[in-house]
């Protein structure tokens, strides 16, 4: 059973920072694409950062400079640090998992208030 667990989310001022994590379980991590994907209320869900299984990163350009995806194949564990945030940050942060399919996780709520 595959499950991609977020963590991290929270309320926070903004210029305020927070670290999201996603633990994976069920997967050979090591092998996947591992992505972030934010959905605010109204709007269509989009790719903030992702990381390929080579260590390859590419951002948002709305996130670009502020955010740093990584990963931890050991721990099968990926993360989103997130400075200097802004009220447009404010939304559900997915973890997502790609290689031979697609796994999502539930979700974490990130708000940046102003």
């Amino acid at each position: 059973q595959v499950q991609l667990v977020e963590s991290g989310g929270g309320l926070v001022q903004a210029g305020g920072s927070l670290r999201l994590s996603c633990a994976a379980s069920g997967i050979i991590f090591s092998i996947n694409d591992m992505g972030w994907y934010r959905q605010a209320p109204g709007k269509q869900r989009e790719l903030v950062a992702r990381i390929t299984s080579g260590g390859g990163t590419n951002y948002a350009d709305s996130v670009k400079g502020r955010f740093t995806i990584s990963r931890d194949n050991a721990k099968n564990t990926v993360y989103l640090q997130m400075n200097s945030l802004k009220p447009e940050d404010t939304a559900i942060y997915y973890c997502n998992a790609n290689k031979w399919r697609e796994y999502w996780g539930q979700g974490t709520q990130v708000t940046v208030s102003s």
